[in-house]
Order: C-alpha cells, then structure tokens, then sequence
C-alpha cells in the first residue's frame, strides 16, 4: 500500500472493501448479536442531489411475479441479471473503470493492477488522455510501463472472450500525437477490433474541473520538452522544481461536435464512439448532440468525479452535480453513461433509475488497488456487484434495464418510467 489519498471521498469505506470484499456490505460482524441496527439520523446536505434521493420498493410487484413464474419458485437475489451492453460493448455488470488520466497519483503498477483486474472481471476500461505525449505510445525505446501499449496489454491479460472492451480517450494534445491512428493501426489492439471491443472516446470535457483541460505538475527538465504542446505556468516561483503543466480544454460548438463525431465514425467505421461530457448546464443540448450524430454512448462525469489535480475552486464549486445532470437530460433510450463518487450500490442504483446505463469507477478503483494490488478492485466490484442485486431484487426488479425514476423518492417528474423521454427537468423541480 502507498500513500495514495483522496480528497471528499470515503477513502477508508473503498479500502474495507478492497480488503473484505462482500462483506463490506454489512457492519463489522464482531458486531453481530451485541448491537441494534438501524435507520441513522440523514446527514447533513451536500448539495448532491443524489445523497437526497431515497430508493423506494413497491408493496405489489408483478415483475417479481412474472419471475416466479419464469422460474417456479420465489425469486432471490442472485435472479439478478447484470449483464449489460454500454456504448456498444458487453459487459459482466453495469459498471466501466473511467479514465485516470497522466495524474502522477495513478502510479505505473496500480494502472496495470487495475487493468488486469478490470479485464478479468470483463468490464470495459478507459485509457486516458495525455498519456502519448507525457510517456510516449510504447515503441522504440520510449517510456513504457505507463505507455499506451503496455496498459493495452495488461487489460487483454485475462480479458474473457466476448466481455469487457477497451476505450482511448483523445483530447486535443492527443489529437496532434495522432493516438487513436496509432491504436487502430496497431496489431496489438487487433484482437479488439476484431472482436467489436475497442472504443474511441472524444473528450469535451470532466468533472473535476469544467470548461479545463488536464493538469499535471512537471519537473523543470519534463516541462522543457513539452513547452510547445502545453502552457506551463511557474506557480510555485522561478526557484522551484515543478511547473503545472495545463492542457487545452479544445473549442466545441454544436456543430464542431457534430463533425468530430462524424469524422471518427469515418476515420475509424470498427470502433464504437463515447463522447465524454463535462456537467455543463447545457447538458441535455449537448448529450442530444452527441447521440443524433451516432455517438454510440454519452459519459456525464459529474461535479464529484475526478481522479487528477485540479484548483481546489473548481473541485468545490464549479459544474453541475451527477444527479441534476442526469435529471437535465433525462431518461432516454439512448446509452448514458455516469461517473462521480461512485463505489456503493444505492448511488448506482439511484444513477440507474435516473437513466444511466451504467457507472464509473474512478478514485474507488485506484484506491482499490493501492490497498490490494492483486484483488482489491476485484473485492471492491464483487461487493458493488452484490449490493446492486439485493437493491435491484429489493424494487422486485431483476435487470438494470428495468429501474426507473418510479424506483426512487422524491420521484422525478421528468420520465414517468419510460426510456423513450427526449425531454428532462431538472431536480429542482422535484416535490
């Protein structure tokens, strides 16, 4: 284990089940029989709109019914169906690993752990930006063990046939270094394609710091070979050691997006296409964008997301939270996809009857496998796995598909259960 922290996070509850896997999910057992457990006083407002909303079952349940049928006896738990298809790949579970980015917080082994287990547990991953032109792709002598091409290759390690699915995602710096030519060109990467599970994610934007581009702090001799790709301010003075490094946010329009997104599904016809979105407060006008010109998902990092550095104001204060994000766009046929705080199955579950197709795990799966390399993202996702079918199976549901705003109180007004609504409103409105 490192000295890897978080800042807003329930870093020591991802560690327990990093450590304990599903029993996570319960009180300390040692507790079993000498203490009363129950409802707790709701804790102070976090102007999160998801830490609000209850998930609420039902007294009469006729699709637990119609799975009594299906299988002659009372459904359990474990008749959950998790199985999910989001942004055009097959995954075990309704869950993704979203993007660390070049931060030198996700350290070299804990991205490799976190791929191999990510792999293993046949859920797609996302290979963040910057990363070519910090590290290099992995050819010819150039720093490989956070290289592009080695990641690649720890995720296919134990990949099983048919599940997971790898995403690169392209800012602008990682357009000029031609990434995404350099993955769909690459023999490495064949096995993906090949088999429908390799995705291209343009990114506009992330939770952490809205309308931004990626930071990094960068020794004086790294800042030099890179001044012509990126602005370096000297923040700590002329005598220190590190420069932050800031990458460009990139210009979007309506249109611009529009053609980006066209231009990829051109340039490369055998990949999937995300768009990951900053919680703009145009967001239902963005996400409509992305979708009508063939994106095949939508990302929504929310306020709370972030894995990197960024200036304290904007982690605090900037940008939509998850909730309102998702209530703006509302809930839609098309594959929406959410990151922000995520590594607890009620924040899945309610993000899931708001419309999500599935979550991201961003800071859980890195602190995961800073505090065990070899299973700690794996015990972290069994025992969000394991919550997700009790909570699922609890609103006498058996599938992610099925959840809807009727699941969860206050119930939003905006989708009335259907997966068909083009319009939302936001939480706001909510009584």
């Amino acid at each position: 284990m490192t000295d890897l922290h978080t800042h807003g996070f329930d870093e020591e509850a991802v560690r327990r089940r990093a450590r304990e896997g599903m029993a996570a999910a319960f009180p300390d057992r040692r507790d079993y029989g000498q203490r009363l457990f129950g409802s707790a006083p709701a804790p102070a407002g976090t102007g999160d709109p998801l830490d609000g909303m209850r998930l609420t079952p039902p007294v009469f349940m006729p699709q637990r019914l119609e799975k009594l049928l299906e299988l002659g006896r009372e459904p359990l738990h474990s008749d959950v169906v998790l199985d999910t298809v989001l942004g055009g790949l097959r995954s075990t579970l309704p869950l993704y690993v979203s993007a660390f980015g070049s931060t030198r917080a996700a350290g070299t082994e804990q991205v490799l752990n976190a791929g191999r287990q990510a792999g293993r547990l046949g859920i797609p991953m996302t290979i963040g930006e910057n990363i070519v032109p910090v590290t290099g792709y992995g050819r010819a002598g150039e720093q490989t063990r956070r290289s592009v091409l080695v990641r690649l290759a720890a995720y296919q390690e134990e990949l099983p046939d048919g599940y997971g699915g790898l995403v690169i995602q392209q800012s602008t710096e990682d357009a000029d270094a031609e990434v995404w030519n350099l993955v769909y060109s690459d023999p490495s990467a064949r096995p993906l394609l090949d088999s429908g599970r390799l995705a291209f994610e343009l990114k506009v934007g992330q939770g952490a710091k809205p309308g931004l581009g990626g930071m990094t702090l960068l020794n004086r001799s790294a800042a030099a070979q890179m001044d012509k790709q990126f602005a370096m301010d000297e923040i700590f003075g002329p005598d220190a050691d590190e420069v932050l490094r800031s990458g460009s946010a990139g210009t979007f329009t309506e249109e611009i997006l529009r053609q980006q997104i066209r231009l990829m599904r051109n340039n490369f016809p055998r990949v999937k296409v995300w768009v990951k979105l900053h919680p703009g407060r145009d967001i239902a006008h963005a996400a409509a964008t992305a979708w009508e010109a063939g994106a095949d998902a939508v990302v929504l990092d929310g306020a709370e997301g972030g894995t990197g550095w960024a200036p304290l104001a904007t982690i605090g204060q900037v940008g939509l939270p998850l909730g309102e994000g998702l209530a703006r766009i509302g809930n839609r046929a098309a594959c929406l996809l959410a990151s922000g705080r995520m590594w607890e199955g009620s924040r899945a579950v309610k993000c899931l009857a708001l419309g999500a197709t599935a979550v991201g795990l961003g800071r859980s799966a890195l602190i995961a496998v800073d505090e065990d390399p070899a299973a700690g993202l794996t015990r972290l996702v069994s025992c969000l796995a394991f919550e997700l079918r009790l909570l699922i199976s609890a609103l006498g549901k058996y599938a992610p598909a099925s959840l809807g705003p009727e699941d969860l109180w206050p119930v939003p007004a905006f989708g009335g259960g259907s997966r068909d609504q083009l319009t939302g409103c936001p939480l706001g409105n909510l009584r």
